[in-house]
């Protein structure tokens, strides 16, 4: 049996230097061979923030360095990177080559921080985890070895304030819509959200107020959960956790209206009428256009999709099968969790699989190669017209098999991504609209 995976979808636990480009002029500083980042920089294509891709300091760990260590190199490397790049934060991540002759990077790293510096390091050899796991690693190092050492203590907590933890930067291509999109609709109920990466955040002071938040928000139903309770440890912060993306009316409303619950049960003292007149005016707006939706439906003379399949991870096979089933009206058929979902996870997730159809089982398979997954898919024989929402590894398959295609994950040679969001009303209004428009293409 062969080891290999074919088209993958996550990157070992180097790619996590993503995490750090998305802090606002934060600098990952590479400990590793130079294919590494380069590797880095060609899975996530257009993500090279303010000192990622090309632009990562590295240390090229080559055999010299194997055979009489690279200390020196690094401490070169991170004393010549202050000179070429003004930034706020430095994070230091090891490649497979210096964890394994053990280099000993927290002695390097302890020198400049006795000089004052922002540095923090990270143990992201590619043979520890994959990105999902080690993005937070990172979001814990730069709590635990900056945050917890510069953050006002005198501060009182804010009580209307919290810090979200949600798509994963670059590796979710809609990570910069959705937390625009978070951030909105949290402060149409009343609550100022930290949503610390991208260019809506503040950078590294919004990450120096971590430990001032009431609580914290995480959206997923597996990665990150080591951030809240690690910062539930610390500072004695409770979390409260949405276990997929909410996308459409349903899910959205049920989101605000726990996390509205949970915030006045923690000491919040938010408005309930104002919230809930936010959350009615945004449902009444989507369901508009749901109503237009109906009307194009009715009207529409040619076929359009029955059934559906995803690939992709967790919170998006969860959340988008939930929302196209129940608002859209599709039904769906085998669905693959492609995120190397840990095994004592697994059954939760299908727990709350159960939960997206009341009248038939939803078939969910755990599996990181593409290749099988697209296996499983060929031996079906489902009647109607299909619709495949997956990576660019798909769309010659989709095509093969007279497939709509919409591309919602990595990679995504075949779409370009800026800030558009899959999450809440208007992400979901947005997944329809990417639906019919390529369904409609089909037509000349």
């Amino acid at each position: 049996m062969s080891n290999i995976i074919e088209q993958q979808r996550f990157m070992c636990a180097i790619g996590a230097m993503q995490t750090v480009v998305a802090i606002q002029k934060a600098m990952p500083i590479l400990h590793a061979g130079p294919g590494c980042g380069t590797m880095v920089q060609g899975f996530f294509e257009r993500s090279t923030g303010y000192a990622g891709g090309s632009t990562a300091p590295c240390s090229n760990f080559s055999e010299s360095e194997v055979v009489f260590g690279g200390e020196e190199r690094l401490k070169k490397i991170i004393e010549n990177s202050y000179k070429v790049l003004d930034s706020n934060l430095q994070v230091v991540l090891t490649g497979c080559a210096s964890s394994i002759v053990a280099d000993d990077v927290n002695s390097v790293v302890s020198e400049f921080v006795q000089q004052g510096k922002p540095i923090v390091y990270v143990e992201t050899p590619g043979f520890k985890c994959s990105n999902y796991v080690a993005h937070s690693l990172v979001v814990n190092a730069v709590i635990d070895q900056y945050v917890d050492k510069v953050y006002d203590r005198s501060a009182a907590k804010e009580k209307a304030v919290v810090n979200v933890f949600a798509s994963l930067p670059y590796q979710d291509p809609f990570w910069k819509g959705n937390l625009k999109e978070i951030e909105r609709l949290l402060d149409g109920i009343g609550l100022k959200a930290n949503i610390l990466f991208g260019p809506y955040s503040n950078g590294i002071d919004e990450w120096k107020r971590i430990p001032q938040s009431a609580f914290n928000v995480l959206i997923s139903p597996w990665y990150g959960k080591e951030i809240v309770e690690n910062l539930q440890a610390k500072y004695n912060q409770p979390f409260y956790q949405f276990p997929y993306i909410p996308i459409g009316g349903n899910e959205t409303t049920k989101f605000l209206n726990e996390l509205l619950n949970y915030a006045n049960e923690n000491g919040s003292q938010l408005s309930v009428e104002k919230a809930k007149s936010f959350i009615d005016r945004e449902e009444k707006n989507f369901y508009e256009e749901m109503d237009n939706l109906a009307t194009f439906l009715l009207e529409f003379r040619y076929g359009l999709p029955s059934y559906f399949h995803i690939l992709s991870d967790a919170s998006y096979v969860l959340g988008m099968s939930k929302f196209i089933l129940t608002e859209v009206g599709l039904i769906p058929k085998e669905l693959f969790i492609m995120d190397q979902t840990p095994k004592e996870m697994q059954d939760n997730i299908l727990n709350i699989a159960k939960g997206i159809s009341n009248k038939r089982k939803i078939e969910i398979y755990f599996q990181t190669d593409g290749g099988l997954a697209q296996g499983i898919i060929e031996k079906t024989n489902n009647v109607g017209r299909g619709l495949l929402l997956g990576g660019a590894w798909d769309k010659q398959f989709a095509k093969n098999k007279g497939f709509d295609f919409v591309s919602i994950g990595l990679p995504t040679t075949y779409r370009l991504v800026l800030t558009t969001p899959y999450f809440g009303y208007k992400g979901g209004l947005r997944l329809i609209e990417d639906i019919y428009n390529c369904a409609l293409a089909a037509y000349e």
